[in-house]
């Protein structure tokens, strides 16, 4: 297995999210349209061309009109929103009626906080400048840029839909519209990718200087076009130790430059990190709102329908909707509103442990060792060091101290009782597929 494969997103990417009995203050709406799907996209996404955008697609209309539905069936826990985060798809598909109008539901049903983050992913060529203007009205202050690389043939062969010039273009838009506060995303990893080509991207990125880069390593899925072509760990996919090699090199390229690694695959300026997904790392309860998305509410996890008249169904199912006065949004009868499929359980206290350590391990800082003993308690921790002194021998995992030092220990001593377990940048980050894997198996012996 390529060591350099992002476990952690790509269980992040299954929603798998720890209990918390905390109150949600954010809230992720996913956004499924796209103009085509990329070759790697295992997202649930609605792919509606070149022609159809806002507020000249019925698709759009509809879909916006059931997502705010749903905003307004869902339970109000009681604290106002201080991150939202609309991903997909494209969001900038919508129109600034559109996307304005979903934001002022969340705002009437949860309140949004004068100071909150508001997020919003797009991608070159999808947006005007008077468009991103509008957003920046409704009330977005950052935006995350999809990207990916800087060749036009790399784009291409991944199935994006802009070229290189649309993305200098996108920026100066993102610049005009006086949003200070933009990511970049990138893709390694790359089918018929280079170090050389791997290493230009980066430079040109940090050229661009956002306040914020996403580095990820591609992760061939099942069902995917590139896992339709390609075997994962073979050409043209780069090899082990190339792909190795572009995580070190992003590595030592942005933080150079002044950009701190503060996650497995995210790099900030100071006070630019993004707090909307620290909650997921930070194991805190969100709202997931849209097709496909998964929420943490109340100690459950509970994933929308993945297709969208199944999604639509669902929601109209919530509160037994449709009585003689309803509107008929989608033509349905009544016999149609029967709750959709949907996963929505408990997390075990066994799963509870497990997530907080491999979603606590993506952050630099890693996971609070009194934190973990008091939740856990102490034989529990003792175990996961057990299982982890191998690979802290082999440097890949360290005890921070709150100095920033990095704690020395003999051989067969216990943890101390403060400081943070965490993973070694950039090796211990590197092999966090290994190390992960690991655990999960010792830590589940018992169970």
């Amino acid at each position: 297995m390529n060591p350099t494969t992002d476990y952690l997103t790509f269980e992040l990417k299954k929603s798998v999210q720890a209990t918390n009995s905390g109150i949600p203050s954010s809230a992720y709406l996913h956004i499924p349209f796209c103009r085509r799907r990329c070759y790697y996209c295992d997202f649930p996404v609605f792919v509606v061309g070149d022609r159809k955008n806002g507020e000249n697609s019925g698709t759009i209309v509809q879909y916006v009109a059931v997502l705010c539905q749903e905003i307004q069936e869902t339970k109000n826990l009681g604290a106002s929103l201080k991150t939202v985060f609309f991903g997909g798809g494209t969001p900038s598909l919508l129109s600034v009626s559109q996307l304005s109008n979903i934001l002022e539901t969340l705002d009437g049903k949860f309140g949004i906080a004068a100071e909150a983050e508001i997020s919003i992913e797009i991608d070159p060529g999808t947006f005007t400048l008077e468009q991103l203007r509008g957003y920046a009205a409704a009330g977005v202050n950052r935006v995350s840029l999809g990207v990916q690389a800087f060749q036009d043939e790399l784009l291409q062969a991944c199935g994006r839909s802009h070229s290189v010039a649309d993305i200098f273009e996108a920026v100066e838009i993102v610049r005009s519209a006086g949003i200070v506060n933009f990511s970049l995303d990138l893709i390694s990893g790359l089918p018929h990718q280079t170090l050389e080509n791997w290493e230009a991207s980066l430079k040109s990125a940090v050229e661009i200087s956002p306040t914020h880069l996403s580095s990820y390593d591609l992760i061939v899925e099942q069902g995917t076009a590139f896992g339709r072509y390609f075997e994962a760990g073979a050409q043209p996919l780069p090899a082990d130790e190339t792909a190795a090699g572009m995580y070190r090199l992003a590595r030592e390229i942005l933080t150079g430059a002044g950009y701190e690694h503060y996650e497995i695959s995210n790099y900030a300026r100071s006070g630019y990190q993004c707090r909307h997904n620290r909650v997921y790392w930070e194991n805190r309860p969100y709202y997931g709102l849209g097709m496909g998305a998964a929420s943490y509410v109340e100690g459950r996890r509970l994933t929308r329908p993945r297709k969208t008249q199944e999604y639509y169904q669902w929601v109209r199912s919530m509160s037994r909707l449709i009585s003689p006065a309803t509107p008929k949004l989608g033509g349905e009868t009544q016999a149609d509103i029967e709750p959709a499929i949907e996963q929505n359980f408990q997390v075990s206290e066994n799963d509870v442990l497990l997530e907080t350590l491999m979603l606590g391990l993506r952050l630099a800082e890693g996971v609070s060792l009194s934190a973990l003993t008091q939740k856990f308690t102490q034989p529990t921790v003792d175990k996961i060091w057990r299982c982890l002194q191998p690979y802290w021998r082999q440097g890949w995992v360290e005890i921070g101290r709150s100095d920033g030092s990095i704690a020395t220990l003999g051989e067969g001593a216990k943890l101390p009782l403060s400081g943070n377990l965490r993973l070694s940048d950039p090796e211990g980050f590197l092999f966090s597929n290994t190390i992960l894997a690991d655990l999960f198996s010792k830590l589940g012996e018992d169970n």
